[in-house]
């Protein structure tokens, strides 16, 4: 059937053009990001992928469909989440499911928007301008749009899958509604728009901008008139709008504030975080035409300098002012303002702790700069701008593939965001992190988390990070104590300092004490694997052993995959002389880790007490591979082996354990009565 009067509808001798820029889009997307599928996971990945016990299990769907609210990436953000349990359920932690499906989110989004852009160009409101050469246009746009470095934030950062995937839905919302308008079954392709629409709101709020930007589209190059569009699709209009009530519902699910970092709650001050904003938008604009330097995180400084803000604002204000008149004056350019502003309101009005610009943010508003750029380009010089427009998509491909290289190193990543952003104590905090957990680096991890502090004096997170890496200098305990002390008087909510400060005095003989700070990180966070599991361990040391293997239960219910409670367990319910199943713990431990040394004599100790010498003689025998100074393990393999008859394999047991450990009378004694 033919289109609808005043429709776009491309003709059909495109099919053939249409399929190669397909594969162009899907080949070059595939191409720039080859190489960031083996990143490791990042800063707030951690929280929302690894420490994220609701992507554990995809039934019943209600678990993975409330995510913890508790300020992760994933909080308040259903159908995001739903995704990151797919790829948990596909391949665990391991990270190259969820980059590919970053990418494939990135591509999908790419033939979404090539379709949307051609389809307008052969609209009749621009049909007599660009109609001949929609499909090379739309490709350009949607190329340069696919491959510019700002993208590599909401791709490569996999929890960033927030913005590209609440994109995707997005620019499907746009596209169903246009092919409504072009199509004899409008009902069908309006209810994919309201799904797209209703999904898109389960995963960002950001979404929420959408039904404003689908009704001005309408009125600008379908109905071409607001009263028209209201007229053919207010049905369509008005559901989509009833889409907000559900995204209300999610945010206050999350207090009204995402977890405490975004909103107006005292989460950030309002006014300079607007002035902020004028600079923040200025780059987002230089970055779109310039992308360099690039920054991972670019903090939380809400004004440097008044001059500063004043200035941007003498570029973005008039802009903005500019983009609102030509609304009504030239409505296809003045959308393509709306698209550009209206879809970043939502991140500039309302205040975020965590960083005050971001690049991820500009996942969607980046598509009208680069029309804007292709489009302003073909008008000036007609065809002729196609190769200059090919040129570009190769650059920007081969700075994406580079700036992708940045991710692959964690300690390289931070360390350029540290050389953009000298005054971002929360970069140092990271780099001083990952520096402190390398052999040969603890200094230089040091001196970054005391430069986070000497920007951020009540910066709880730094504090708690370096008592981790003090804890393990000789002499510095109390220091490491300090630090823990002053992250939990900061923050009393921060569970990790909690656990921390708990672990620390448990090993320090002050075990009463450490367990009421691990109880009051278990308060914090009830799942809260690794504290409940120490807290078992605390207890059991104190001869309250049901309740600490009731707590050591209860952290493997959570996660399963705890090698080192398995082996406190086991060593938990030998003492109680429940020993077929301090077997079973033990015979998990060294599942999970291999090479765990004293789990694999213990083990070995049980099964041949059990009867089952050939079995345990082999795992003493690997706790000596796994560790040859272990003069525990010679001496028990010399024990058993000495009860089986083998007296001379015993003595050569026996004498190594009394080399690796003359002092032990044990060894000695037997060492000595094999001798003679």
């Amino acid at each position: 059937m033919g289109a609808r009067s005043g429709t776009p509808f491309p003709r059909s001798t495109d099919r053939i053009p249409v399929a190669l820029a397909v594969a162009a889009i899907i080949l070059s997307a595939l191409a720039a990001y080859h190489n960031a599928l083996n990143a490791p996971f990042e800063f707030d990945d951690i929280p929302s992928i690894t420490e994220n016990a609701s992507l554990r299990s995809l039934w019943p769907p209600l678990a993975a469909l409330s995510p913890p609210a508790s300020g992760t990436s994933v909080g308040g953000r259903p159908v995001a989440n739903l995704t990151l349990a797919l790829n948990y359920a596909l391949g665990g932690t391991g990270v190259r499911g969820y980059h590919a499906t970053n990418v494939v989110i990135l591509v999908l989004g790419g033939l979404v928007l090539f379709g949307i852009v051609r389809r307008t160009l052969s609209s009749p409101v621009l049909g007599g301008r660009f109609a001949r050469d929609a499909v090379p246009l739309a490709l350009a746009v949607a190329l340069l749009w696919a491959l510019h470095p700002l993208q590599t934030e909401s791709v490569t950062y996999v929890v960033q899958r927030v913005e590209s995937l609440m994109g995707l839905f997005y620019l499907l919302t746009l596209y169903c509604v246009i092919r409504s308008a072009g199509s004899p079954r409008p009902a069908a392709w309006g209810g994919f728009a309201v799904a797209a629409c209703l999904l898109g709101m389960g995963t960002k709020e950001v979404m929420a901008t959408a039904p404003l930007i689908v009704l001005l589209y309408d009125r600008t190059f379908l109905a071409r008139s607001f009263r028209g569009a209201l007229a053919k699709r207010g049905w369509l209009h008005l559901a989509l709008a009833a889409t907000w009530i559900p995204l209300a519902f999610l945010v206050a699910g999350t207090g009204w504030s995402r977890g405490g970092t975004a909103g107006f709650g005292g989460v950030a001050p309002p006014g300079p975080y607007w002035l902020a904003q004028f600079g923040a938008v200025a780059r987002y604009l230089g970055l779109s035409l310039w992308p360099h330097p690039l920054s991972f995180d670019y903090g939380t400084v809400l004004l440097r300098h008044p001059r500063e803000s004043a200035l941007c604002a003498l570029l973005v204000v008039p802009l903005a002012a500019a983009a609102a008149a030509a609304l009504w004056r030239r409505p296809a350019a003045g959308f393509l303002g709306a698209w550009f502003f209206l879809i970043l309101l939502p991140t500039c009005l309302v205040p975020v702790a965590t960083q005050t610009m971001a690049e991820h943010r500009m996942y969607l508003p980046l598509a009208a700069v680069v029309s804007a750029v292709v489009l302003g380009g073909y008008a000036a010089a007609g065809r002729r701008v196609l190769a200059p427009l090919a040129a570009a998509v190769v650059l920007l491909g081969m700075l994406t593939a580079l700036r992708n290289g940045d991710y692959r190193s964690e300690v390289a990543l931070w360390a350029g965001t540290v050389a953009t952003q000298p005054e971002n104590a929360r970069a140092h905090c990271a780099l001083g992190t990952l520096l402190g957990s390398l052999p040969g680096r603890r200094g230089e991890g040091v001196a970054e988390l005391e430069a986070a502090l000497g920007i951020e004096p009540r910066y709880p997170l730094a504090e708690n990070s370096l008592a981790v890496i003090l804890e393990d200098e000789p002499g510095r305990l109390p220091e490491a104590e300090a630090h823990l002390r002053r992250a939990v008087e900061i923050d009393p909510s921060y569970a990790i300092a909690h656990y921390n400060l708990g672990a620390l005095l448990a090993r320090s003989g002050r075990v009463g004490e450490g367990i009421a700070e691990l109880e009051s990180a278990l308060r914090l966070k009830p799942d809260f694997a690794e504290a409940s599991s120490n807290l078992g361990v605390a207890l059991c040391v104190t001869g309250r052993t049901a309740e600490g293997m009731a707590r050591m239960e209860a952290a493997l219910g959570m996660d399963p995959g705890l090698a080192m409670t398995h082996f406190n367990l086991g060593k938990a319910m030998e003492s109680a002389g429940r020993v077929p199943e301090a077997i079973h713990q033990y015979e998990e431990a060294v599942r999970l880790q291999p090479g765990l040394a004293e789990a694999e004599n213990n083990l070995g100790l049980l099964l041949c007490s059990a009867g089952r010498a050939p079995e345990g003689i082999e795992h003493i025998r690997a706790a000596i591979r796994a560790n040859p100074g272990y003069g525990r393990a010679h001496l028990a393999l010399g024990t058993v082996l000495l009860r089986e008859g083998r007296t001379r394999d015993a003595a050569a047991e026996f004498e190594e354990a009394h080399r690796l450990n003359p002092a032990d009378p044990s060894a000695r004694a037997m060492a000595e009565r094999l001798a003679k």
